[in-house]
């Protein structure tokens, strides 16, 4: 396990914001709620709050430093770095918001700074019940205001089921930029995780326009020619390393949680496997009894309700490089995980006191959390920074 950083007492006040369209009102709402310096309670790093959202989901870094953060309901915002100044976008489709629905997760285009290029998430009602779907944009911005303009849905989750849960979404772009992964959740009806003719439950490699990447694994045995790995429960998490390998968390059910190597056409073992239980109390046989299932990493009894994933890279926490940072919703905490080429083990799990929902890196090495605001609440978003 890794050493962990000197510890300080106080972090640095910061502006907690509220949201709106107009620069001005929105500094004038920074200077009137100003945010107490917060004691680190042991942690290794100060806590700074940012900014205020209504339930967001994701963030991601623009290239100058600004931040595009979703939220729940359906809107999409341009954020200052500082975030004194939030910007509603435009042009995002109607999003089903019930239940875990919504607007999920936003990442750039890996050529970005060319082609202003944004892919985002989200939830919608369509024949047959709800499923989750991607989609692309191109980000503009005009006289103060911003919008995302030829909006296409480029790939949408079959089938669509009733009920609004376990939606997954997240997506990643591979080391090279070829390729992206995308994760759709079993909408928690156990058995599309081993359809081979349904995407739910899986881990998909797509084309940069959505379609599904040549020479995936399982096409050839009568698979959806899109799924990369399979088995899976509700993916809310996929990330790289540095050295290209794919790390994906998931929520267990009642137990067993997981971090998972994913490996090209395995099968992760759900609902046929899992080291919790059904909600009922009904037993599922763990990983150890069925090897040819690929067995989970690290694995979480009681639960973490894992949210945000990142492989850390950076500098301002140096003993952390290459380690995993999730977020915890129902264990309201932070949790690392220590990465050793392939293998895993815990580390650390600092309790933020809020559910917290999405995990990014900033440019200058800093972690940042969105706190879930559950139900419509207010979510703040933090600043991790290093004592110096």
């Amino acid at each position: 396990m890794k050493t962990a950083f000197a510890i300080l007492a106080l972090a640095s006040a910061a502006a907690c914001n509220a949201s709106g369209p107009d620069a001005s009102a929105n500094a004038a709402s920074a200077n009137a709620a100003t945010a107490p310096a917060q004691a680190t309670d042991g942690k290794p790093f100060f806590v700074t709050p940012v900014a205020q959202f209504a339930s967001p989901w994701a963030m991601t870094f623009l290239p100058d430093g600004r931040m595009l953060v979703t939220e729940k309901a359906g809107q999409m915002l341009l954020v200052s770095a500082d975030g004194k100044t939030k910007t509603p976008v435009s042009g995002i489709p109607a999003v089903d918001s019930d239940g875990q629905g919504g607007l999920m997760d936003v990442v750039l285009h890996p050529d970005f700074a060319q082609n202003r290029t944004v892919y985002f998430s989200y939830s919608a009602t369509g024949p047959g019940g709800k499923g989750v779907l991607l989609a692309r944009g191109t980000l503009a911005e005009r006289s103060r205001r911003a919008a995302l303009e030829n909006v296409q849905t480029i790939f949408t989750a079959t089938p669509f089921v009733s009920g609004s849960g376990h939606y997954s979404g997240r997506i990643a772009f591979s080391p090279d930029g070829r390729y992206l992964f995308f994760t759709n959740g079993e909408r928690q009806k156990f058995d599309p995780a081993q359809d081979p003719k349904a995407t739910l439950g899986k881990v998909l490699r797509l084309n940069l326009d959505g379609t599904p990447a040549a020479g995936n694994p399982l096409a050839a045995k009568g698979f959806h020619p899109a799924v990369w790995s399979y088995g899976h429960r509700n993916l809310l998490g996929i990330a790289f390393d540095a050295a290209g390998n794919l790390w994906e968390q998931e929520m267990g059910p009642k137990g067993g949680d997981e971090l998972n190597l994913i490996l090209p056409g395995r099968n992760y073992g759900y609902p046929i496997v899992s080291d919790g239980s059904h909600y009922d109390g009904r037993d599922i046989p763990d990983h150890d009894t069925r090897p040819e299932f690929e067995k989970y990493k690290v694995n979480w009894t009681p639960v973490i309700s894992p949210g945000g994933l990142i492989i850390y890279s950076g500098d301002m926490f140096p003993d952390w490089k290459g380690d995993a940072f999730i977020g915890g919703l129902s264990s309201q905490a932070l949790i690392r995980v220590d990465i050793d080429g392939t293998n895993a083990a815990k580390g650390d799990q600092w309790d933020m006191g809020e559910r917290i929902r999405e995990v990014e890196q900033g440019p200058d090495g800093a972690i940042w959390l969105l706190e879930d605001g559950e139900d419509g609440g207010a979510g703040q978003l933090l600043k991790l920074t290093r004592p110096s």
